[in-house]
């Protein structure tokens, strides 16, 4: 089984700046290759029926390059939507059921994420399944943690893993909010009120490539061993 891919790619990049102020950031250069390059090996390795990008900032040049490596792109204009206003926008190209979405701003070492939670994956029980990290895995980010966990792998928000911005979500649910521009952090405060937010566990190592200081760190994480 496999799930269509939605690969976030409209941000400003404004913690990439002053690299940001010429391109969009998921064609700044890591291990000499366009950073979102990383994502659509990832997403193109699990064979899903569409993978689909946002595009925003700077999208002429994103645009080309995605379309050369057989993704969709979908611009938001004239505002950007943001992550559940994005994807809601997106829902027509990546069609009905859940749907993996993939921020483009990390580097992996290990297995195939998104291998993992469509492993872990059960409708019957879940709305969200978000991959997150244990923070000694984490590398570039000085984060606290965004969930824990119980042992049914029922999230709460708090100190603990990090999110990796890997998840599979049921879009459906993003139809009960009204505005255009949204947070899925809005969505998933919902899923968890209903006690249906799970989370599964990344082994391998993650790297935050979401600003400078991530990219000398990206590159030697890459020299070591790459997914």
């Amino acid at each position: 089984m496999s799930l269509p891919v939605m690969l976030f790619a409209a941000g400003f990049g404004t913690r990439m700046r002053p690299l940001t102020d010429r391109m969009p950031k998921p064609m700044i250069r890591v291990g000499g290759r366009p950073l979102v390059d990383y994502a659509v090996d990832l997403a193109q390795a699990i064979d899903p029926p569409a993978i689909v990008a946002n595009l925003h900032y700077r999208p002429d040049e994103l645009r080309t390059h995605l379309t050369r490596r057989g993704v969709q792109t979908i611009t938001e204009t004239p505002e950007i939507l943001d992550t559940g206003g994005g994807l809601r926008n997106a829902v027509p190209l990546l069609g009905s059921g859940p749907v993996i979405t993939l921020n483009s701003d990390a580097i992996w070492s290990g297995p195939n994420p998104l291998n993992i939670l469509l492993q872990a994956w059960d409708p019957a029980k879940m709305d969200a399944l978000l991959l997150c990290i244990p923070k000694p895995n984490a590398r570039g980010t000085s984060s606290n943690g965004d969930f824990t966990s119980d042992e049914a792998g029922r999230l709460t928000r708090g100190p603990g893993d990090i999110y990796s911005g890997a998840q599979i979500i049921n879009p459906d649910l993003l139809a009960t909010v009204s505005e255009a521009a949204f947070s899925l952090n809005r969505v998933w405060d919902d899923i968890q009120a209903r006690k249906r937010l799970y989370s599964v566990q990344y082994n391998g190592t993650w790297c935050d490539v979401g600003h400078p200081d991530g990219i000398p760190i990206a590159e030697d994480l890459l020299d070591q061993a790459n997914v």
